[in-house]
């Protein structure tokens, strides 16, 4: 029993035993099982932490490998067509290009254009007051159909020869056309637009109907606007990638040429350039002048490096243009008498020899014209006529004999320079003549009726503010002759201190009265045939008191018939060529067209001239051709849907930048900060682009025609589709609203599509009308067709 009894305890001893030895084991399997838990977690996340630093690697790598210049390792080209711009880009093609070459007529400013294009051919100077970019580039091509230039421009309907390649002459315009319908596309996506909106914006310019008219003949707008949005596009994109990546440089280098290319088309571009700046000052202001990651060092190098690659570019270019243009225009020409007689003696023909085969220093015995130096071209003159014993409102004159400022070439604009001291005019030695300096006094007799140019106290005919100038007639009463004059060479620092023919620039400035000679540009009345007068004034240096030798010979007689007869058989024109600098020539050039004076006479007299405030509703269009067989003709008119719904979405937008701003003063937010800045966006690029290219035409004093609108309305119309996918953002929570929203879409596209094609007709001109389907297009009074009289 006792054995029995220890039997069990052993045994429920070994039981314990046993399970504390399990339980023991499992405890240790169980640490186990965490330790290797615990390695494999560990091991896990080493692993996820090695891929994650070898994408890193990686990643950090491909962005070395993509800023490394290395175009052999890295070179790769990537290339999106959007079907869109495509299918936009070939309708503007196939409306542009149709006919190109109808009608075989001189349409409008083809006129002048044309022209132009013409004397490039034949390498003969003309002067524009527009810069010479888009005569080049139809010039350029123009020369590749092997176009000769004799076709003369003379008159509007004037029909082209069979060898005028026409379809050439209107290939550029016609491109230019073209390109602005998918780069428009472009610049509304870059403004952040939706595909849609930017499909409706080049849609709605496809269907403009001026634009179409302008870019199918020999004009400059559609080169202008294209280059303009090109610029503006590789702008925002600059903007975009500022500080982000090294492409952004190479945008703001394709900006500046775009831009500048646009300026010399037509100065124009200028404020596409102010748009611009506008654009990059602003963002730097707003978005990386407070960036506290940058270094003032780093923003400062980033802004004199940007700032130099624009002016040095932008430079460069415009003044390749302009010497491209003085190289090839090396032959004088109809328009060289508005350069002064140094640019006219460097081309080849009609004044160019001037300076060849004449003496170079002026002298006593000197027989000169005088040239007026700066703005309108005109000789000092002098006649037998003397000026009325009482002018018109009754003040009384000196009654000496006229001088004038004559623009034509006449044997009465000879002068001879004489010493006061001496009495005789023939010059004894001219080998070593007595050559008149800077400060010396002298006397001007004219050389046909031998009296000396004088000057006293009494007022100009035109201008009594200033005083007359006569040649001296002794009268026998108390007026003495004062006919002593001082010579001051202003450009003495490059010619010197003697008075040189051609070259020197003179202010002769009268001893009694400190006045200076000065052309007035003022014309006498019928007393005076119509002349411009020519006065002394108090101010001395101004551009209408410098004059230039242009002929000069020395005396050889003294007998004063013997004088007339050699003055009279002067040559007048000279055949050949002498030097000039280009940059002399191109400096000249630039002051010619910046302060060259359009002629205000006829400001506002063309019949079809308008108003900047007749335009944002198209008041009044322009006739440019009408048939000569029917009444179909060509007439300056827009699609007036898009012209008034441009119009009224301008005002909207402004009604609603002002409610929104009034609102947030509320602490009220209509839109959240990403719609807010969309909107404000579009109004930074195209209203202020919208203002910059229209407002300044109110202060412009010169003939003004609906064609100057067209780069105002192109930002009109872009913002018309933008505003309209902001109402689109409105109502697009809303069903009804949306359905009637998209619905009115609908019927408004339908009428843009309706009106571009009934005024087709007016864009193309190869439709014949009668005057009964005339008259049904003319929507408004103030529309003026041309009509052949039954």
């Amino acid at each position: 029993m006792e054995k029995q009894t220890d039997d069990r305890s052993v045994k429920s001893k070994n039981k314990k035993q046993t399970r504390k030895k399990n339980k023991a084991d499992s405890t240790e399997n169980q640490d186990l099982n965490v330790k290797h838990l615990e390695c494999d977690v560990k091991n896990h996340k080493t692993n996820e932490q090695k891929v994650i630093n070898e994408q890193k690697l990686n990643n950090e790598q491909k962005l070395i490998d993509d800023q490394k210049p290395d175009i052999f390792n890295n070179f790769k080209i990537s290339i999106e067509i959007n079907i869109l711009a495509v299918i936009l880009f070939l309708s503007a093609l196939s409306s542009r290009f149709f006919k190109l070459d109808q009608p075989r007529n001189v349409v409008f400013d083809e006129l002048h254009h044309g022209k132009y294009v013409s004397l490039y051919m034949k390498r003969t100077f003309f002067f524009d007051t527009h810069p010479p970019l888009g005569k080049q580039l139809i010039a350029a091509v123009a020369y590749l159909y092997n176009y000769n230039g004799q076709f003369k421009f003379e008159r509007i309907g004037s029909e082209f020869s069979d060898d005028v390649p026409l379809f050439g002459l209107r290939f550029v315009p016609a491109l230019c056309g073209s390109l602005i319908i998918p780069v428009a596309y472009q610049l509304m996506l870059e403004l952040g637009c939706r595909h849609w909106c930017a499909a409706l914006a080049a849609f709605l310019l496809l269907c403009e109907n001026t634009l179409l008219t302008q870019s199918r003949f020999i004009l400059m707008e559609s080169i202008l606007i294209f280059f303009t949005l090109c610029g503006l596009l590789f702008v925002l994109k600059y903007k975009r990638l500022n500080m982000k990546s090294p492409w952004a440089l190479t945008y703001l280098i394709i900006a500046s040429v775009c831009l500048t290319m646009a300026t010399c088309v037509k100065y124009v571009g200028l404020l596409s350039w102010l748009l611009s700046l506008w654009i990059i000052c602003r963002d730097f202001w707003v978005n990386h002048l407070g960036d506290k990651r940058l270094s003032d060092f780093t923003i400062f190098l980033c802004v004199i490096l940007r700032c130099i690659i624009t002016f040095l570019i932008s430079i460069a270019i415009y003044f390749s243009v302009f010497f491209i243009h003085l190289i090839i225009l090396n032959k004088a020409g109809p328009h060289d008498s508005v350069m002064t007689s140094a640019f006219q003696a460097s081309l080849e023909g009609g004044l160019a020899s001037i300076t060849k085969g004449q003496p170079l220093h002026v002298s006593h015995g000197s027989q000169i014209t005088l040239r007026h130096t700066h703005g309108r071209t005109c000789w000092l003159h002098s006649h037998t006529h003397v000026y009325p014993i009482k002018y018109a409102d009754k003040r009384g004159s000196s009654h000496q004999q006229q001088v004038t400022c004559y623009t034509f070439k006449d044997v009465n604009n000879w002068w001879i320079v004489k010493r006061p001291e001496r009495n005789t005019l023939a010059v004894e030695n001219t080998k070593d003549p007595d050559g008149i300096k800077h400060g010396d006094i002298i006397q001007l007799v004219h050389g046909m009726t031998s009296r000396a140019l004088n000057s006293h106290d009494v007022a100009a005919p035109v201008s009594p503010q200033n005083q007359e100038v006569s040649c001296y007639i002794d009268y026998n009463v108390s007026m003495p002759a004062q006919n002593l004059w001082k010579v001051e060479i202003i450009n003495r620092d490059q010619f010197g201190d003697v008075w040189q023919a051609i070259n020197s620039q003179v202010i002769l400035t009268h001893l009694n009265s400190t006045q200076a000679l000065k052309f007035s540009g003022r014309q006498l009345p019928d007393w005076g045939f119509n002349q411009h007068e020519v006065v002394t004034d108090k101010i001395i240096f101004q551009d209408d008191t410098v004059w230039n030798v242009e002929e000069h010979r020395y005396t050889k007689s003294e007998n004063e018939k013997e004088r007339e007869r050699e003055l009279v058989a002067a040559e007048m024109i000279p055949s050949k060529g002498t030097k000039l600098g280009l940059w002399e020539r191109f400096w000249e050039l630039q002051y010619k067209i910046i302060f060259s004076s359009p002629n205000t006479q006829n400001v506002h007299s063309h019949m079809y001239s308008s108003e900047p405030l007749d335009w944002p509703l198209m008041v009044r269009g322009v006739a440019y051709w009408l048939s000569e067989h029917d009444n179909g003709q060509i007439h300056l008119l827009g699609n007036i849907i898009v012209w008034y719904s441009s119009t009224l979405c301008l005002l909207l937008y402004l009604s609603f930048f002002a409610f929104y701003l009034l609102r947030q003063r509320r602490q009220i937010y209509d839109l959240s900060l990403d719609e807010w800045e969309q909107f404000k966006t579009i109004g930074e690029v195209l209203l202020v682009g919208y203002g910059l290219h229209y407002i300044p035409y109110f202060f412009i004093d010169r003939t003004l025609f609906l064609h100057h609108y067209l780069p105002a309305l192109v930002f009109k119309i872009l913002l018309c589709a933008a505003f309209l996918q902001h109402l689109a953002n409105i109502v697009k929570t809303k069903l009804i609203p949306r359905f009637i929203f998209h619905l009115s879409l609908c019927i408004w596209i339908l009428s843009v599509m309706y009106v571009f094609k009934k005024f087709i007709v007016f864009s193309y001109g190869t439709t014949p009308l009668t005057s009964k389907e005339v008259f049904k297009l003319r929507w408004k009074d103030t529309w003026d067709f041309i009509i052949h009289k039954p």
